[in-house]
């Protein structure tokens, strides 16, 4: 995966300016501003679009740390006695989805209780990837606070999403061939298109454009001014998702074949036919989902190992992959795009979530008012997704459907408040040094480990045969 899924320092000059403002009590509601979203740059993409600017000497921070002395205090009067630069919950929050999709990853062949459920039915790996897409809204509720210039603010955000998008053809489109490949180049006929950072951007583009002009100008002073100022926004997220649900359940699927090549000679490919004709089918074969990416991407640029191969029907070895029982259907070995484009459409929903969640840090300074209007809309979302999943809409990652996006937003929602109470309220920052740093370098770590071009390069030197590699030299994977 988690791919998961903003934008890192790696790519540009860090802001270094230093603060050195105290603060008293009571006087959070002077917020410097978090940063100039006219003047970002790539390394604000997102697998880490959020990176504020430093307050200037005299002016209060727009972060709420704590000192040593403030976990002692009520909780409503927690304020910061020293400015700070991010908002390290969001960093640490960033960090474990990196994390989680690491783990997934690597153990997830070892231990299928964690990979990505076959079908319907939620894993921990099927978290990762409304995690990146959640971060990425609170990001842009934080970078788009102010905006001096629609125009131009526009311009930047289509130009970052290309970026990310190019990025997520280069790793994921099948150029490099694997850790025990050493080769690379793709046949452009048959390269993926979409996939992890490719969703990321999408995602991010549609929230960007949402956050930079629509929304109202009135001043936000409680909840109920909150959604009038978005309204705009929510209008936006209901349509996405009406368009998602009419699709899914209403398109027609007719039946369609497709073709793999026969390994054992070299015969013309073999066909394979499936049978549908239906409407609102949510199976692996005669979904909606799948047949929009057949129709407009084509089946040659689709992933070819879904996770639908682990199923009952098409592995004996479920939920992990294994041969194909002797009764297996015909679309077992069939292409089909987990990042696909229908399910995309859904994604935008988690990430207008996410916007939401930011919009509250930026109009409410009172720790206590924040938590509870997190707390408040996830425990809505959680409340839906089992109910819909109940009624007979399914939690289902593939698909990205609507009770999986409120389930997996609700969890995202819980997850980042906890985040917040332990690491911006009770101070408690040495645990999650690990998670702030590789929060903060987020897209490298993506690309060097789980995009596997780490191991590519040091599998890449070895001593007259491959095999002979610098991991052998030492033990590993000897």
């Amino acid at each position: 995966m988690a791919m998961e899924y903003e934008p890192i320092k790696t790519y540009a000059d860090e802001i270094q300016d230093s603060v050195s403002t105290q603060m008293n009590i009571g006087n959070a509601d002077k917020i410097q501003d978090y940063y100039d979203a006219d003047n970002k740059d790539l390394s604000q993409l997102p697998l880490q679009i959020y990176e504020p600017t430093i307050a200037k000497k005299g002016v209060e921070g727009p972060l709420i740390p704590t000192t040593s002395n403030s976990r002692h205090l009520p909780l409503h009067h927690q304020q910061p006695q020293q400015a700070q630069s991010r908002l390290v919950s969001l960093d640490a929050f960033r960090g474990l989805t990196i994390v989680l999709m690491i783990l997934v990853d690597d153990v997830g062949g070892l231990l299928p209780a964690i990979n990505h459920s076959p079908w319907n039915g939620l894993t921990l790996a099927d978290y990762v990837m409304p995690f990146f897409l959640f971060i990425v809204g609170v990001s842009l509720g934080l970078t788009y606070k102010r905006v001096s210039c629609r125009v131009t603010a526009t311009r930047n955000a289509i130009l970052r999403a290309l970026k990310l998008l190019m990025l997520g053809l280069f790793l994921q489109g099948g150029f490099f061939h694997g850790v025990n490949n050493l080769t690379y180049g793709v046949d452009i006929q048959q390269m993926r298109l979409m996939g992890i950072l490719q969703r990321i951007a999408i995602a991010y583009l549609v929230a960007a454009m949402c956050e930079i002009w629509l929304k109202g100008d009135n001043h936000v002073t409680s909840e109920l001014t909150l959604l009038r100022k978005y309204r705009s926004q929510w209008v936006a997220a209901l349509v996405i998702s009406i368009i998602y649900i009419s699709l899914l359940y209403g398109l027609y699927v007719p039946n369609w074949e497709y073709q793999i090549p026969d390994a054992t000679s070299s015969s013309a490919p073999k066909i394979f036919s499936v049978k549908c004709g239906v409407r609102g089918d949510t199976g692996p074969a005669c979904n909606a989902v799948g047949m929009i990416d057949r129709k407009i991407l084509g089946i040659q640029h689709l992933y070819r190992k879904p996770v639908f191969e682990r199923t009952k029907q098409c592995s004996i070895n479920s939920p992990d992959y294994g041969p194909l029982p002797s009764d297996a259907p015909t679309w077992c070995q069939a292409p089909f795009d987990p990042e696909g484009l229908l399910s995309s459409v859904m994604a935008m929903v988690t990430c207008l979530v996410g916007l939401h969640y930011g919009h509250i840090i930026v109009h409410f300074k009172d720790h206590r008012d924040r938590i509870r209007l997190w707390l408040i809309p996830s425990s809505g979302f959680l409340v839906s997704g089992f109910v819909l999943d109940i009624f007979g809409m399914h939690v289902n990652k593939a698909l990205y459907t609507f009770s999986y996006m409120c389930v997996t937003a609700a969890a995202a929602g819980f997850l980042f408040a906890g985040i917040y109470l332990l690491v911006d309220i009770y101070g408690y920052r040495r645990p999650t040094l690990v998670l702030e740093w590789m929060g903060k370098h987020a897209l490298i770590i993506y690309i060097l480990a789980a995009c596997n071009i780490m191991p590519i390069i040091i599998l890449g030197f070895y001593w007259k045969q491959p095999q002979n590699n610098i991991l052998s030299l030492i033990g590993i994977g000897t």
